[in-house]
C-alpha cells in the first residue's frame, strides 16, 4: 500500500515499495489540502486532523472523482504513482483565494479544510504555491473525549511527535487506506454517515495490537520530522475488525 507525505520533498514508502517500483516511474502527483488558520480563532488540533481526514474521504467519494468525472483522470494518475498529500495553511485573503479554486471545503466543529483534485508535483497553482507548509502548530483547548468504538478511529502512534500539518496528512492517508479496504457497500454506508470518524492517540499498550497486521497502517517515508518507515496511523474501521 502506498503512503503519504506531508511536505513537498516527502516521498511515500511501504514494505512492498522499499525499492524502485512502477509507481516511481509514473508521473508524480500530489493531493493538496489547505487548512484555514485565522490568527484570532485557530481550529482545535484534533478537529483539524479529523476534518482533514474527512476531506480526503469526501474527495474520494465525490462523483467527479470517478468514471468520466472532471477529476477522475487526475485521481487515477495520482493513485497510480506514489500517494502524496501536502497540507498548507491560509487565512484571510489567502483563504478566500484558495476557496475560489476548484475543490471541496469540509467544515468541522472549529476547523475548515479545503481539498483540491490532485495536481502534478511541480504544477501548483500560484495561489496555493505561495501558502506556508511548515510550522503548522495547533492545540486542543480541552483533552479529546474517548473514542467511540462504534465509529472508525484513526489511531496515532503514541511514540511520535508530529506537527499539526504532518499529522493532518497522516490522518488523511489513514482514512484513505481504510476506504480502499472497504467494499462498495461499506463505503456507501460510511458516506451516508457523513464519513464519521475520530482521530486519537493510541495508548502505548494498545499500539502493538493495532499494528499487528490486521488493520491498515500508514508508514512514512521519513523525509520530514520522523524516521523512515515509521508507523504513524492505524486505521481501525469497524468493518475491518
Amino acid at each position: 500500500m502506498s503512503q503519504v507525505s506531508a511536505s513537498p520533498g516527502d516521498s511515500p514508502v511501504s514494505p512492498v515499495q522499499a525499492g524502485r517500483s512502477p509507481r516511481d516511474e509514473a508521473p508524480q502527483f500530489v493531493l493538496p489540502l489547505v487548512v484555514r488558520i485565522e490568527r484570532a480563532a485557530p481550529p482545535a488540533r484534533t478537529d483539524a486532523l479529523e476534518t482533514a481526514a474527512r476531506a480526503v474521504l469526501v474527495l474520494l467519494g465525490d462523483e467527479r472523482a470517478h468514471g468520466d468525472g472532471e477529476w477522475a483522470e487526475a485521481v487515477r494518475d495520482w493513485q497510480d504513482a506514489r500517494i502524496r498529500k501536502v497540507v498548507r495553511r491560509a487565512r484571510g485573503a489567502e483563504w478566500r483565494r484558495a476557496e475560489a479554486l476548484p475543490g471541496i471545503t469540509v467544515t468541522g466543529k472549529s476547523a475548515q479544510v479545503r481539498v483540491f483534485p490532485p495536481i502534478p508535483l511541480d504544477g501548483w497553482p500560484k495561489d496555493l504555491a505561495k501558502l506556508q507548509v511548515s510550522g503548522t502548530e495547533l492545540d486542543d483547548p480541552e483533552p479529546p473525549v474517548a473514542a467511540d468504538p462504534a465509529q472508525p478511529v484513526l489511531w496515532l502512534n503514541p511514540e511520535l511527535e508530529m506537527s499539526a500539518g504532518k499529522a493532518m496528512a497522516q490522518a488523511g492517508h489513514g482514512a484513505q487506506l481504510a476506504w480502499w479496504a472497504l467494499s462498495d457497500a461499506e463505503r456507501a454506508a460510511w458516506r451516508d454517515a457523513g464519513y464519521a470518524l475520530t482521530v486519537r492517540t493510541a495508548a502505548p499498550t494498545d499500539w502493538p495490537r493495532l499494528t499487528d497486521g490486521r488493520l491498515p497502517v500508514v508508514r512514512d517515508a521519513g523525509f520530514t520530522e520522523i524516521a523512515p518507515g515509521s508507523c504513524t496511523v492505524a486505521a481501525d474501521h469497524p468493518a475491518l475488525r
